[in-house]
């Protein structure tokens, strides 16, 4: 049975961050294989796991309508070898896949340009829940909202951890994505705010905006140099050491929601 933990929040938040420290608690502390799915274009979540992309699936859909195109506009086969559009795409999709030491990695890539590409699209779910499958855990890793999320994937989601940073700005944000969970075509089966990059206690009046969510604090991850210093060098931050006050706060939450 796969567990599927999604991350979302404002652009900024360091929800990239927080997934990092998701999969590496997963990689120590749980057995079993992991999928990372990178859904946000303006994300790169290969680079904080030390993983080399080289295609993702926004190209390969674009590739894929292109062919089309102009195999239509000369008259010729529509695909490579008589392929039909869902072998080409489950072809192409698993040949991107980025493979590591128990965790795998496939990136969505940029959003659709114009046309139409709900037939694609579908087949794109079907393919990526298929592969899904094989693996015990899938971290996904959104856009800054949720509306897109049903879009990617037809799976139901066990944990959504909503990222926030300590402003206003953050909380209204987490509280607009609790709100679009619900408008979701999948089922989210427990939902939590996870306040990032915290100085010192929590400010009362960000405490009370935190209290007045539907959505309960599961934890709070506090500011680190060790990460910034990861981050300007662009070393992968999936190397932090364990006793990062970042990773230990993360590994402390998944401890408590994964029993």
């Amino acid at each position: 049975m796969t567990t599927t933990i999604a991350l979302a929040g404002k652009g900024g938040t360091g929800k990239t961050t927080i997934a990092c420290m998701v999969i590496k608690y997963l990689l120590r502390h749980r057995p079993g294989t992991i999928l990372a799915i990178d859904a946000d274009p303006s994300s790169n979540l290969h680079m904080v796991l030390g993983m080399d992309l080289e295609w993702t699936i926004g190209e390969i859909r674009e590739e894929m309508l292109q062919q089309v195109q102009q195999s239509v506009a000369v008259g010729a086969g529509v695909l490579p070898g008589g392929m039909s559009k869902r072998e080409y795409l489950d072809y192409e999709v698993r040949s991107s896949l980025v493979e590591g030491d128990r965790v795998d990695l496939i990136a969505m890539g940029r959003p659709e340009g114009p046309g139409c590409y709900c037939a694609v699209n579908h087949l794109l779910r079907q393919i990526v829940d298929g592969i899904s499958r094989h693996y015990d855990f899938v971290v996904i890793d959104n856009e800054a909202g949720m509306e897109h999320l049903s879009r990617r994937t037809t799976r139901d989601v066990d944990y959504l951890l909503i990222v926030s940073d300590p402003t206003q700005r953050g909380i209204v944000a987490a509280e607009r994505i609790a709100e679009l969970r619900k408008e979701l075509d999948i089922r989210v089966n427990h939902t939590y705010l996870v306040l990032n990059r915290l100085v010192g206690p929590i400010p009362p009046p960000l405490q009370e905006r935190i209290e007045a969510l539907e959505v309960p604090l599961l934890g709070v991850v506090p500011a680190d140099d060790q990460v910034t210093t990861f981050e300007f060098s662009g070393r992968p931050l999936i190397e932090v050491e364990e006793d990062s006050p970042v990773y230990q706060a993360v590994a402390a939450m998944m401890a408590q929601v994964l029993g």
